[in-house]
Formats: structure tokens, C-alpha cells, sequence
């Protein structure tokens, strides 16, 4: 048992011991992905998953959509089944990390400084850990949710959900059976705006994808030789048109509603025309918010040629393309105009964008929560620059939510840990996230 700040004994006390051993014990579980199968995969994470559910009598079941690429589900009857159920999920596979770019081991979950290291420690294993320690603590103590409420931890993400949250969709849509709402990662987590207010950023919102191959074709040839028709020279100069391009600000309803809240907290009024003094204001979070006001393409990689004094025939480059809700067709056009008549664009892997309103019985949940254990916190709407599994899941109605509690100390680096080296996540703010998730379960 523990007490919270605002008097009220909590269960609870075996979780907030729990957490942090499940999350150190998943980070230690390998589950790089490539975005091929080339890696690890999921299949051990997936059995650990299943086997924590199971001890405390939940009957989880593992799918295999490819050898090794495992994902599982498992449902908590509630009080009331009649209601619209609440998924929970999360995944678990994670980015590469190259260890002698870190610190400490990425895969060791070594604690150090007050925090669990390794990569996953924010995306996203700790709000696996999180979920497994609240439902393990309910199910012995036999609370009951609410309502009924669908857990799935997710091979895949990393590389689109193809595997994990899309397969599943695809060919198992019954498991989530009277599912309306959602939640799982990129929110809930917390910037200090003084010592009176601390804003707990709820995704709402989410960018849409475009993930491109381009490609020129230009005439091969000795190296030696004059050379007008260079695919390689062409194709630069597109990408580097492309890449210094920028795309103009957009004000959608979560950025405006963002900064109407913002602006209360600051006491001074924003000005979306000038985003660059607003992003000043904002600390470690305007990494995550700066990507949000336009449409962004940038190149990551450049393929051409296989000696040196041969000029090849083709040159390709592949970009990450991210559009605002509803400016794809003004980004599309936006690309070709920039790239010219010369490049051939073609999808590698695209998705849709996401945007919801920051209203209803489940967002008074998590302020509730956040309020109960942190009497300064104040929930507001983003968009996330990037994408998650809840694209898949909109795909049977279900409204998401980015709510993955976390109150962080305001000189933490929060937004570069996501793919970054040296990622960590803080013990009392896994502790944290517990009570919190576990208060917002009751009032969901």
C-alpha cells in the first residue's frame, strides 16, 4: 500500500515494486528491428508478456503473423461488460542500438543515476512494464476495471505495424470486440512550466506518412567523359532542393488548441506566425511540437553507382515524408514541384494522419489521474511528428489517446531519447506512471 499527496491510500505497492524489474527484464529481451526479418524479432518478449498475464490467471494468446514476429493479446473482464471496452497497447519491438555509442549497454537495463538504461526504456517498454505491473496488481488483488479492457503488446511498430498491429486487424478483428477507445505511447508525460504548473502532453494527433523511394535514370558511361546526363548529379540536386526546403507553418485544431493552453499557463499570447520565439520557450518538448506545425520530408539515405570510374545509369534516395491531417494532397504537390519532372517518387510504405478532439469522459480519466498524484498537472492536447499502432486500430473506430504516464525532471532530454543513444526513463518516474495508470483504469 501507498499514500498519495493528496491523502488517499492507494493498492498498489507490489506494482510500483514490480515495474521496474519488468522493464529491466524486457529490455534485456532483444527485439531489434531492422524493418526486415533480419533481427531477434518478438517471439521471446511475446512469451514473457504472456507468461507474466498468465501467473495471475488471465488467458493470453500469442499470434505469429512470420517466424518469429509475435505479438500478444489477452482481455480483463470488467465490472460492467455491457460498456465499450478500452484497449490497452503497446509494443515491443524496438530501433537498433549500436552499444559503443552508449554509456551503458542498451540491452543491459543496467540502473544507474535513477534511471533504467536500454534501448526501449521510453519507447516503449516501459509503458509495457507499466501495464504488466497495474494488471498483474489488480488481478491478485481481484480489481476489477470498469469495463472490460483488451491488452496487446506488439511486434512491428518500428517498421509501420505490418506485422504486429495491421496484421492483427487484418486477420484477427474480433479480438477487439466493442473496443471504442485506446491508449499507448508518445504521452502523458510531463514539462515543467514552474514551480505551480507542470503540462502532461496528450497525444490527440498524430502525422500522417509517406515513406518514398526516388529515383533518376540518367545514361551510364566512363568517368572519364564529359557527362551532361548524370543521375547522380540530377538526383542531388533534387534531394538537396528537398532537404532545405521548408514547408510552410499550419495551424490544425490540436496546435491551436496546444497553444491556447500554453498560452494560459505562460500568461502571454502566442503567435503561430511566430513559432521560432514559442519554441524557445519550450525546453526539451520543442523537438516534439516544432515537427508538428508543417509538413516535413527529410532524405535518409543515398544509393548510386558500384565503381568509381563508371557513372551508373540509375541513382535513388529514400525520404521521410510526414504530412499534417488533412494537407496530403497539398504535400504531394508540394514534393513534385520541388523534386521536377526528372524523379520518379514511389511509396515505400505510407499511412494515414490521425487528429481527435481533447474532450470526453476518457480525457477527464487522465486529468483526474495526473491531479491525484500531481496536484500541479495540467493535461493538454499535441500531435505526435510521427505515427503509431493506433493508425491501425482507427481502422475499426477506435479513438486513440497517446497516455503513457511519465513526471520527469525538467533537465531531462525526454524527446532526444526516442531512437536516440543513452535512452532512459527515471524509476520514481516509472513508479509514477504506475499510480497513475492504475487511478485512471478506475475511472475509465
Amino acid at each position: 500500500m501507498s499514500e498519495s499527496s493528496t491523502g488517499r491510500t492507494v493498492t498498489g505497492g507490489d506494482a510500483e515494486r514490480e515495474v521496474v524489474d519488468l522493464c529491466r527484464d524486457l529490455i534485456r529481451i532483444d527485439t531489434s528491428n531492422y524493418g526486415d526479418h533480419s533481427g531477434p524479432g518478438e517471439r521471446l518478449a511475446a512469451e514473457y508478456v504472456a507468461e507474466k498475464l498468465a501467473e495471475v490467471g488471465l488467458e493470453p494468446k500469442i499470434f505469429e503473423s512470420h517466424k518469429g514476429r509475435a505479438s500478444t493479446v489477452a482481455r480483463i473482464e470488467g465490472e460492467d461488460p455491457s460498456r465499450p471496452a478500452l484497449l490497452i497497447h503497446g509494443h515491443t519491438d524496438v530501433v537498433p542500438a549500436n552499444a559503443a555509442d552508449w554509456t551503458h549497454d542498451p540491452f543491459s537495463g543496467e540502473i544507474a543515476d535513477g534511471c533504467v538504461w536500454g534501448r526501449g526504456a521510453v519507447d516503449m517498454k516501459d509503458m509495457d512494464a507499466m501495464t504488466l505491473a497495474v494488471v498483474r496488481e489488480r488481478m491478485r488483488t481481484g480489481r476489477k476495471p470498469p469495463r472490460d479492457i483488451v491488452l496487446a503488446f506488439l511486434a512491428d511498430e518500428e517498421a509501420g505495424g505490418t506485422y504486429g498491429a495491421r496484421y492483427l486487424v487484418d486477420h484477427h478483428p474480433g479480438l477487439f470486440e466493442g473496443v471504442t477507445e485506446a491508449i499507448s505511447e508518445v504521452g502523458g508525460f510531463s514539462f515543467t512550466v514552474n514551480e505551480n504548473l507542470r503540462l502532461y502532453l496528450v497525444e490527440t494527433a498524430q502525422k500522417g506518412m509517406h515513406w518514398m523511394k526516388l529515383t533518376v535514370a540518367g545514361t551510364a558511361g566512363h568517368g572519364s567523359m564529359i557527362h551532361k546526363d548524370n543521375a547522380i548529379t540530377e538526383l542531388s540536386e533534387a534531394v538537396g532542393r528537398l532537404g532545405r526546403h521548408k514547408f510552410p507553418v499550419r495551424v490544425t485544431k490540436t496546435l491551436r488548441h496546444f497553444l491556447d493552453e500554453l498560452s494560459d499557463a505562460l500568461g502571454t499570447e502566442l503567435d503561430p506566425e511566430n513559432m521560432d520565439e514559442t519554441l524557445a520557450k519550450l525546453g526539451g518538448i520543442a523537438k516534439l511540437i516544432g515537427a508538428s506545425l508543417q509538413n516535413t520530408a527529410n532524405p535518409t539515405q543515398l544509393g548510386a553507382g558500384y565503381k568509381v570510374n563508371v557513372i551508373p545509369g540509375e541513382a535513388t534516395a529514400h525520404v521521410d515524408g510526414r504530412y499534417l491531417p488533412g494537407h496530403e494532397e497539398e504535400f504531394l504537390a508540394d514534393l513534385d514541384r520541388i523534386l521536377g519532372p526528372n524523379v520518379r517518387r514511389e511509396d515505400v510504405h505510407a499511412d494515414k494522419a490521425l487528429e481527435t478532439t481533447f474532450d470526453g469522459a476518457l480525457v477527464d480519466a487522465m486529468q483526474t489521474a495526473l491531479v491525484a498524484e500531481d496536484p500541479i498537472a495540467r493535461a493538454v492536447p499535441y500531435m505526435l511528428s510521427a505515427g503509431t499502432d493506433a493508425k491501425s486500430f482507427d481502422d475499426l473506430g477506435i479513438r486513440g489517446f497517446g497516455f503513457a504516464p511519465l513526471k520527469l525532471p525538467p533537465e531531462l532530454d525526454f524527446a532526444g531519447m526516442f531512437h536516440g543513444v543513452d535512452e532512459r526513463v527515471p524509476v520514481d518516474g516509472l513508479q509514477f506512471g504506475v499510480r497513475v495508470l492504475d487511478r485512471f483504469i478506475d475511472h475509465s
